[in-house]
């Protein structure tokens, strides 16, 4: 039963693999969109969102909707134009969906060139998409987070989505037309202008790591190979915390072993963890191959002026082993890149592997590299704060003033900069008060 069974480990799973894990995800996507609800599904990478559009499509067109993916990271970005990209979108939805001839879409594009590239696009759903498609519709945009990287603002664009939704209440063709928003982003990466209204609308699809009770599927493809497959993905699972690429990785290894025969006296009561900490943590940046780990460093390293902020957050839950939830931008950030997760109000590190490839040693080698202070900072904490003698002072706190300006920081760092602030300013009275007195001792 199991000869064919193959789990496959990153990218898009095929609607009938057998290896796909059903969530609760799929039933809140798929009837969401059914009731004619935006929906979108913000989360981090590798987290299975692309896999879910696909069968939560399928299932829709086969209730005979009428369904359109764009990709955005496919329509471009490096010197595109804002003309190029809305016609990118036209172009796409008339791939996926047919509704108008090519040489007619291109008379009616051409006659309203006058009017702004949003403006026509929404033309086009008014004058040519509902009038041509009797089916009810939906829109997939996949790889939403794209839009960050393009050189122009698409606000107007999140604000026509959300136009289409306040239009249902006096033209009701427009209650066929639905979005379904899919990437790593949050909302209010969508509208950044500050003055517009924030697109406040839709439901948040949540997409959890897999749950011991949905992991039957996982589990098939090791019958008949292990004694208890069951119990076996329990210890999988306490090692990935679910992650589906993690998940899936791991059971594939665990095949893989199986299969060499000069293996089979080291398997036994830490079988998993052996075969995780060698084809997964150990040497970790060679055993990316799908580039999971290195995806969650760099989203954290990448852009400096957020980096220490973002391993600051994650030191102090590695420190107290979960933080309060508060909704910050900063968590927000570090949610995204995947390796925290929320769980009853706390912020946790996401799983095991994790927390062995992303440990403390880790966290501070990093922000050696981008603090200059690190080992003042380090040292003045071991002092319980105490010690002044390791706070900034002079040439070196004003290099730190300049070094902070528009970083985001961690409260370990402000906290620091603040009481270097601090002691040089209580210097300065110090100093002034003793040439003061020196000054009255002379006049005396």
């Amino acid at each position: 039963m199991t000869g064919d069974y193959e789990y496959k480990v990153g990218g898009c799973l095929e609607e009938n693999a057998p290896s796909y894990v059903t969530r609760q995800a799929d039933s809140d996507f798929y009837y969401g969109l059914k009731a004619g609800e935006l929906c979108y599904v913000f989360n981090s990478r590798q987290m299975g969102k692309t896999s879910l559009l696909v069968r939560t499509m399928k299932q829709l067109q086969a209730d005979g909707f009428a369904c359109a993916v764009i990709d955005i990271s496919g329509l471009g970005s490096q010197g595109m134009t804002l003309e190029q990209w809305y016609g990118s979108i036209v172009d796409s939805l008339l791939t996926e969906l047919n509704f108008i001839e090519p040489e007619d879409l291109t008379v009616w594009w051409d006659k309203s060139i006058e009017i702004a590239p949003v403006r026509r696009l929404g033309k086009l759903f008014d004058e040519l998409l509902l009038p041509n498609i009797s089916q009810h519709i939906v829109i997939f945009l996949d790889e939403i987070d794209s839009i960050l990287r393009l050189e122009f603002p698409v606000d107007d664009f999140f604000a026509l989505i959300k136009s289409c939704y306040q239009r249902r209440s006096f033209k009701s063709e427009y209650r066929r037309l639905t979005f379904a928003l899919v990437g790593v982003a949050t909302p209010s990466d969508l509208i950044k202008d500050e003055e517009r209204t924030p697109f406040n609308i839709g439901t948040a699809i949540q997409l959890y790591g897999f749950k011991l009770d949905e992991i039957a599927p996982l589990a098939k493809g090791l019958e008949g190979k292990v004694e208890n497959s069951q119990a076996l993905m329990r210890e999988v699972l306490a090692w990935t915390g679910g992650q589906p690429l993690l998940t899936q990785k791991v059971c594939n290894l665990l095949i893989r072993d199986l299969k060499n025969p000069n293996q089979l006296a080291r398997r036994g009561e830490k079988w998993v963890e052996r075969v995780v900490r060698n084809g997964v943590i150990d040497n970790w940046e060679a055993e990316d191959e799908q580039e999971h780990l290195k995806t969650i460093r760099d989203r954290i390293l990448t852009n400096e002026l957020i980096a220490v902020g973002l391993l600051g957050l994650y030191q102090q839950i590695l420190q107290q082993g979960e933080i309060n939830v508060d909704r910050s931008l900063e968590e927000m950030r570090l949610r995204l890149t995947g390796l925290v997760v929320e769980q009853q109000g706390k912020l946790r590190v996401y799983n095991q592997i994790y927390e062995n490839v992303f440990d403390l040693n880790w966290v501070e080698n990093e922000l050696g590299k981008l603090r200059f202070y690190a080992d003042n900072l380090k040292a003045w904490e071991e002092s319980k704060y105490q010690d002044e003698s390791y706070l900034l002072r002079g040439k070196e706190l004003e290099k730190a003033r300049l070094w902070a300006d528009g970083r985001r920081l961690s409260d370990a760092d402000y906290r620091f900069l603040s009481a270097s602030v601090q002691a040089e300013l209580n210097q300065k009275v110090v100093e002034a008060e003793g040439r003061q007195n020196q000054a009255l001792l002379l006049m005396e």
